[in-house]
């Protein structure tokens, strides 16, 4: 891959902070963000940097396609859960019991830390420790991607890392490993979600940067469309890379699991004992094959050399800090991370809760996961196309379409608390995992791509990897407060559907900031002009 570095050219900026057209203050008011003394912490917009292409574009869709999530974030869970179960016991009946046998009592725990942890909270806790990895990446050394060619090496390092691990699941193939694989299942957890990040962090300056977006700009400068056409159609052309992307990805999700079918259908391959090893092996076969284009086809968009006297190593908390300093200039910015922290944060842990409910339902069968997520996938991509559509034709702004979603994700909890007090509904039947999986693809898969797309736009021209590394604290793989709460929950309870209210709660509190504490024009605006201050 290319990794040529241009001459630094002359900083290319659109002023959007016109007080005529906007009512805001200038710029002059924002001190410029430092480091030390006087080291203003910037990623310059280049006028020179190279017009999105075809074929770059879309090596980015096939990155997406690829990194879908069913090995990482699907298959490996479902391994490590089933090769821990079969290792446990009943705690009802004693050690050397078996939580697979006809008159288990439905409870199952490991040895842990000198005491004994039931399975589900074994998972979250999992969960919740690959959250403290990718914290300690993003804020370490994420926004150091805004800096040279460091975020293209840095994406392109997480990724092999992640095909590494999911390479390695091969070795899970007795309950004595489950260790081995609760360690590979974070490692590939922790890459795959910093893949997202570092993945989405591009996603900015690529739609600065496509012939349309280029051409509105142009057309800003030269007065011939005003500072609001300009947003709601640079706005919309966020949303249609967004969207497209997504669409590949659930793509990606639907051509992945009919090529497991090959090998969970047929009597010869899906009654050997490696089959869920083997699928694994095929999901991350897909991703190399389609992943590999965007490091060969990505153009060089480099940001300015690393300051002086800074390290990789260091930059990105001073960066973080300093940002954290000025939060007072972009205060919708930083209210829609905190809010986006938690609702991520109670979406995900309901994701994994349902997961552990439904994995229990199946018996760890891949081929029923499998058809799941077909269901899941399908839907997916129909809504992801439908929203744009209606998005596109109505002209209906970014925030009004993450609402719609948002209801969704706080019922979903909501329907999982019905479980604790009646077997018939709650995530207790087979139909409720069918019709969770459809209505979470009709309706989350969009809020994945509205999310992405408030982030961009709240985000500081040129500080993309910084904000995304903020951003990417909640991204779709991330939780940090629910896991922890939730297993505590379950061990006092010894019941899992005890963890829906609280994720109940976070999920709604969180939608209601967003809903009527975030102006997206205004943090917009907030955002450009304080970039503008950081560049003099």
């Amino acid at each position: 891959m290319s990794l040529v570095t241009p001459s630094e050219p002359q900083v290319h900026f659109a002023d959007l902070t016109d007080k005529k057209q906007n009512g805001d203050s200038t710029s002059d008011s924002i001190p410029p963000m430092k480091i030390g003394k006087s080291t203003a912490l910037i990623a310059t917009v280049r006028e020179d940097e190279p017009l999105v292409t075809r074929k770059e574009l879309w090596s980015y869709y096939l990155y997406y396609n690829g990194d879908n999530g069913v090995g990482p974030l699907g298959y490996t869970q479902t391994l490590f859960q089933s090769l821990a179960t079969a290792a446990g016991y009943d705690p009802t009946i004693g050690p050397g019991s078996s939580c697979l046998s006809n008159t288990a009592s439905g409870q199952c725990v490991l040895p842990w830390m000198g005491g004994t942890k039931s399975i589900a909270s074994v998972v979250l806790v999992a969960n919740g420790i690959s959250f403290a990895i990718m914290t300690a990446i993003f804020t370490t050394i994420g926004s150091a991607g805004d800096y040279g060619t460091f975020g293209r090496w840095l994406l392109f390092t997480v990724t092999v890392i992640c095909w590494a691990a999911q390479y390695a699941c091969m070795t899970l193939t007795s309950p004595d490993r489950w260790k081995l694989a609760m360690g590979l299942y974070i490692v590939g957890f922790v890459s795959y979600g910093a893949t997202l990040v570092f993945y989405a962090a591009a996603f900015p300056r690529l739609a600065r940067n496509t012939p349309h977006s280029r051409n509105l700009r142009e057309r800003y400068e030269n007065g011939d469309i005003s500072v609001e056409e300009y947003e709601r159609e640079e706005s919309l052309e966020k949303n249609m890379i967004s969207n497209i992307s997504t669409v590949h990805s659930n793509i990606g999700y639907i051509v992945t699991l009919l090529l497991n079918l090959a090998l969970l259908l047929p009597p010869k391959t899906a009654n050997d004992p490696k089959v869920d090893n083997y699928t694994l092996a095929l999901d991350n076969s897909y991703w190399v094959l389609l992943g590999i284009w965007w490091f060969i086809y990505q153009s060089p968009r480099p940001g300015p050399p690393l300051p002086k006297g800074e390290s990789y190593l260091t930059i990105g908390w001073k960066q973080i800090w300093a940002a954290f300093k000025t939060y007072k200039y972009l205060p919708y910015t930083f209210v829609y991370l905190f809010a986006f922290f938690l609702l991520a944060d109670g979406l995900n842990t309901t994701g994994t809760l349902v997961s552990i409910c439904q994995n229990n339902k199946f018996s760890f069968s891949f081929l029923q996961n499998t058809y799941l997520g077909l269901s899941q996938a399908i839907t997916s991509t129909i809504s992801t196309l439908g929203f744009w559509y209606i998005q596109r034709y109505w002209k209906i702004s970014t925030k009004k379409m993450f609402v719609v979603t948002n209801i969704v994700t706080i019922l979903i909890p909501l329907w999982g608390m019905i479980g604790i007090w009646t077997d018939k509904f709650g995530f207790h039947n087979v139909w409720e995992f069918w019709a969770y999986n459809i209505v979470f693809g009709l309706f989350q898969a969009p809020y994945y791509a509205f999310s992405q797309t408030m982030m961009a736009e709240l985000s500081p021209p040129g500080f993309d990897n910084m904000f995304f590394g903020l951003f990417g604290l909640s991204n779709r793989a991330s939780s940090m407060v629910g896991p922890y709460v939730v297993q505590a929950i379950i061990d006092k309870t010894h019941d899992n559907w005890q963890g829906f209210p609280f994720l109940f709660a976070i999920c709604t509190t969180a939608s209601l900031v967003i809903w009527f504490g975030v102006d997206i024009a205004k943090g917009r605006r907030d955002a450009v002009r304080w970039a503008a201050a950081q560049r003099g």
